[in-house]
């Protein structure tokens, strides 16, 4: 299984994919994330991908431009359709009978948004489903991505040394 991150800090995974016995995953790469800066699809010197809300109101949103780019860019390294998953607080709650569906699925690509989030013309046309993990705020989506893909990871064979240790998680 495949999932291609789409955020603004890549560095933050990285304890996350080589600490800890979900690092078994990732090494293994039964679990592959790929990691992708946004900056990298944007225009201009200063590499910018927010802007003020189309439809006005307080904070930035990520502008859907660069997300288009990198999204088109994702599915063409991956070859093949996936689905596209935003981190959101109006996302339906991650449980761990989600979390076990994506065990066994093909991955995703994930977007860690920023800000005040997303630029809502780029979610029309291109989220799939929104993830929530709860009735609050976070400063962006990386930690409900690194929470999605070390729940994912725990649940493959051989990550934990007990086989049934995960079904025993309460």
């Amino acid at each position: 299984m495949r999932f291609d991150l789409i955020t603004l800090f890549p560095e933050v995974f990285t304890p996350l994919l080589t600490s800890g016995v979900t690092r078994r995953a990732f090494e293994s790469a039964q679990v592959d994330v790929r990691l992708n800066q946004l900056r990298d699809f944007s225009d201009g010197q200063y590499r910018r991908v927010d802007d003020r809300p189309f439809g006005g109101g307080p904070g930035m949103v990520l502008m859907a431009e660069p997300l288009r780019r990198c999204i088109e860019d994702v599915l063409e390294q991956r070859g093949r359709p996936a689905p596209v998953v935003l981190f959101s607080p109006a996302g339906q709650v991650l449980t761990q009978n989600a979390v076990a569906q994506w065990a066994q699925s093909d991955g995703a690509i994930l977007i860690c948004g920023r800000y005040e989030g997303i630029d809502q013309r780029f979610i029309d046309l291109y989220v799939d489903q929104q993830i929530s993990l709860g009735d609050f705020v976070l400063s962006g989506g990386e930690i409900a991505a690194m929470a999605l893909l070390d729940a994912v990871a725990r649940l493959q064979p051989g990550v934990l040394n007990d086989a049934q240790s995960h079904q025993q998680d309460s």
